[in-house]
């Protein structure tokens, strides 16, 4: 794999170093990662990957750049190492929110492989789903990033419109579930459970189902069907969840994350 420059050691920056390394695609000689406060790439470091505060070194020294920043950032930081890029050397990703890919190429004032990737905390541990989508990019460009983020889980190719509802599906989406299950242990505590076999209770339950839908390919109601039998308590506990707005809560929380990106 090419070199690769992390501009952000944030979360999630950090997270997409974690991950590559853990998948052993790239060496953790391969990685360029910056953040002004460098102490706190320190597990990082001790990895062999190499930790800068200069984003212009970082970029020089890589193919693909990952701009991992916070929205508002990236404006300021491309410009700070836009003269280092090459259209015939860099690929250029971005990981940031409501960021357009013309937005990132009218900064950087020319034409080069430019994609948004939309992945989630969940590739430190190589079970991100990650969308993607591109301009000015040849077949053997996408290629090249579709093998990147498939080393820490799984990818998937959309048009540019749908990558704020991907950024509220995906990544917000797993805060999400957190939330859930942080709630399915909490409720596990009031019946009886210490709070580490709940917890566990909790994560290996969410864990089955997510598997259960993605090798058995059906429906969730169809699995439900399975659980609930006449007069049992799965029906009267999902009952009263939806009494309580469980489902459309959920709903209306995805849509207003989705409009606060919009705006």
């Amino acid at each position: 794999m090419a070199n690769i420059a992390i501009i952000g050691g944030g979360n999630l920056g950090s997270a997409i170093a974690h991950g590559l390394i853990k998948s052993g695609k790239a060496a953790a000689q391969e990685i360029y990662i910056t953040r002004n406060r460098i102490e706190r790439l320190s597990a990082l470091k001790e990895l062999g990957v190499n930790v800068l505060r200069d984003n212009l070194k970082a970029v020089q020294n890589s193919e693909i750049v990952i701009i991992a920043v916070k929205p508002y950032k990236v404006v300021e930081v491309i410009n700070g190492f836009k003269e280092a890029l090459s259209a015939d050397k860099h690929t250029l990703v971005s990981v940031a929110t409501g960021i357009s890919t013309g937005d990132i190429m009218k900064t950087v004032g020319f034409k080069l492989p430019t994609f948004r990737a939309m992945p989630n905390t969940a590739v430190a541990m190589q079970e991100s789903l990650t969308c993607i989508c591109s301009s000015h990019a040849e077949v053997a460009h996408q290629q090249k990033i579709i093998n990147l983020f498939n080393t820490v889980g799984q990818t998937v190719i959309i048009g540019e419109e749908l990558m704020e509802a991907a950024t509220v599906l995906g990544a917000c989406g797993i805060a999400f579930v957190f939330r859930f299950m942080r709630a399915m242990a909490q409720g596990g505590i009031e019946i009886g459970f210490d709070a580490q076999t709940a917890s566990a209770i909790a994560e290996q339950t969410v864990k089955g189902a997510a598997v259960m839908l993605m090798k058995g390919g059906l429906h969730p109601e169809q699995e439900i069907d399975k659980v609930t039998t006449p007069k049992g308590c799965t029906i009267a506990g999902l009952n009263e969840m939806e009494h309580q707005g469980f489902s459309s809560s959920l709903i209306k929380g995805i849509k207003t994350s989705y409009l606060k990106i919009e705006k």
